[in-house]
């Protein structure tokens, strides 16, 4: 493997039914936190909650302040050494503790760079992103009965959750490919040349 392979990644939003599935282009040298980064534009979440990426016994994520026994810090682990440590190509994404979102996230094949293209990059995207503090996915099927059965007690009280309605398995691809864009294009920025003074 070469320093500028790319990984193509499957993430799976676990326990979520109907089906939520991104494909993604990433550097096999993204620093963990990036990866974070491209896991909440690709799926639509708002990055206003803790995460973490296992592999194996192992947790990178937000180190604690106060150095507790967190995670490790993600922005000192690169994808190609977890994976080459630990000898897996199945990543586990937990994203905001409290509702428990889990993914997974499978090496699904490497590939060489294409030629002006900025990493990361969406490749493909099914299904909807669910809401973010409904409760997880127990919540999130709960809400998706009241919404579809106008007899559910809590009918009303979903549908005023969404102005424009709420269908599960419409996903705005275009968007999530821009939020990806904007990240790989600050990624890619080039540090700004010193000026010489003069003598």
């Amino acid at each position: 493997m070469s320093a500028d392979t790319i990984a193509r990644l499957k993430i799976t939003l676990d326990d979520v039914k109907p089906t939520v599935l991104r494909w993604i282009d990433v550097p096999l040298t993204i620093r963990l936190d990036r990866l974070h980064l491209a896991i909440q534009a690709a799926m639509g979440w708002t990055n206003t909650h803790l995460y973490e990426i296992r592999a194996g016994d192992v947790g990178w994520g937000d180190p604690d302040p106060d150095g507790g026994d967190g995670p490790l810090d993600a922005r000192k682990a690169r994808l190609i050494d977890v994976l080459e440590d630990v000898g897996t190509k199945t990543l586990r994404y937990l994203y905001d503790f409290g509702d428990g979102w889990e993914h997974t996230i499978k090496v699904e094949r490497l590939l060489g760079p294409v030629p002006g293209i900025v990493y990361p990059q969406l490749i493909d995207a099914a299904g909807r992103c669910p809401p973010e503090d409904i409760g997880g996915p127990w919540g999130y099927a709960e809400l998706l009965e009241a919404l579809g059965d106008p007899r559910h007690e809590r009918h009303a009280e979903a549908r005023d959750w969404f102005e424009d309605g709420f269908d599960p398995t419409v996903v705005n691809a275009d968007w999530l490919a821009e939020e990806l864009t904007t990240l790989a294009k600050r990624w890619s920025r080039k540090p700004a040349a010193k000026r010489s003074r003069p003598a």
